[in-house]
């Protein structure tokens, strides 16, 4: 760790880069500012090479959030408490919106276990197989009165859903992706849709103008136009520019060529914000009765709850299940060998799947994947939550283990 940090220090410039496992705690938010803390100390904000560059959990997540799809903001990040903003909004949209932000997922999860909530519509989501303590969630879930679910396979979710929506791929679809350096590029149309499966933009449209709120668009050019007339970070960005490469936003004008990096003369707010960090545990350790730590995540072959790679036969043939990974040292101590079936046990349930014997997990620590619907490792996840980012701590709870 020593050698790390005094690497980092004495690097000419050095961009530190992180997934999943610095989000995925009750301490998320506050290790985020950690590493901008880090950042900032050794004056690499605001430099080529540099900076705080998450990898977004999946393709376009970062697009998706610079649309708004987020509860407290709109497009380009703009506050949905803030007045002036939401009149903008309401004049652009010709409609009236609340001045109130939005429920994150689990909120929202819990209000439909409360009866808050009554119907529910999920788009490219798969909760019944990503959310943690996934008994719970299932029970909210069947609470609602509607759920309808709007995605390119039948996943877990759509299986319970009252009605199921079919929409295009990646493949079969125009528009725009941005990553996570804000490169925005094309993605351009390849082979048509199978069956009923439209555009998840033709169905909306087709929703909305049901409800009575009409929405003319005729392609996803059109909706793009729109975007930049209320989105100042993408004001400059056109199709046809894009034709020839990607832009990186801010781009506010048709001449600028885009921002290779944020904040080289100052930070939006002026000087940068140090945040003092006080350390947060986890909120569950392990302990006699569950000695273990499980920590979850991907694995190179799959994505997410595996809606495309368990149906790809590349991916499936080289990583055709989940297994529990664990260290040779604590195999040994429970007789547990390579390939056998173990059962892994929470204070919220238990699977079962092979073991993998492996190096890569520490002593007292086993790790499982959340890709396959056969061995659901968030029937085991603690639902505790990050207080301000509100993100589950997928990455810590405590298990037991042993041969099924």
């Amino acid at each position: 760790l020593k050698k790390a940090a005094r690497m980092y220090a004495n690097a000419n410039r050095a961009s530190i880069i992180y997934a999943m496992g610095i989000t995925q705690h009750i301490s998320g938010t506050d290790n985020v500012k950690s590493t901008a803390n880090l950042s900032m100390l050794c004056g690499n904000v605001g430099i080529e090479g540099g900076g705080v560059n998450p990898l977004r959990g999946q393709n376009n997540v970062q697009g998706a959030c610079d649309m708004g799809a987020l509860p407290n903001v709109y497009p380009a990040y703009q506050q949905v408490a803030n007045e002036d903003i939401r009149k903008k909004f309401e004049a652009a949209w010709g409609a009236t919106l609340s001045p109130k932000p939005g429920l994150t997922l689990m909120e929202i999860m819990a209000g439909a276990g409360s009866g808050a909530i009554k119907a529910l519509y999920v788009m490219g989501e798969n909760p019944l197989l990503s959310d943690p303590d996934l008994h719970h969630v299932k029970k909210e879930l069947q609470k609602l009165d509607l759920m309808i679910v709007q995605d390119i396979f039948m996943t877990e979710t759509a299986q319970i859903a009252d009605v199921v929506l079919p929409v295009a791929a990646f493949a079969e679809k125009d528009g725009t992706f941005t990553n996570t350096e804000r490169r925005v590029q094309r993605v351009r149309k390849a082979i048509e849709s199978p069956g009923e499966a439209k555009t998840d933009w033709e169905v909306i449209c087709g929703v909305s103008n049901k409800m009575g709120y009409p929405m003319h668009y005729a392609s996803a050019k059109e909706i793009f136009d729109e975007v930049t007339t209320v989105t100042p970070s993408y004001a400059g960005i056109t199709y046809k520019r894009l034709e020839k490469e990607g832009l990186q936003w801010p781009c506010p004008t048709s001449e600028h060529k885009g921002t290779k990096f944020l904040h080289k003369d100052k930070f939006s707010r002026g000087l940068g914000l140090f945040t003092a960090i006080e350390f947060i545990p986890p909120n569950e350790l392990p302990d006699k009765e569950y000695p273990f730590l499980l920590s979850t995540g991907r694995v190179l072959y799959h994505y997410h709850t595996g809606t495309m790679t368990t149906r790809a036969q590349g991916p499936s043939e080289r990583c055709p299940e989940s297994l529990v990974e664990i260290n040779p040292a604590d195999a040994e101590k429970l007789g547990i060998s390579d390939g056998q079936l173990v059962k892994v046990t929470s204070r919220r349930g238990n699977v079962e799947a092979k073991a993998h014997i492996t190096t890569k997990s520490a002593p007292g620590s086993i790790f499982m994947n959340f890709h396959f619907t056969n061995a659901p490792v968030n029937l085991l996840t603690n639902p505790a939550l990050d207080p301000t980012g509100k993100i589950p701590e997928y990455k810590v709870c405590a298990v037991k283990l042993a041969a099924a």
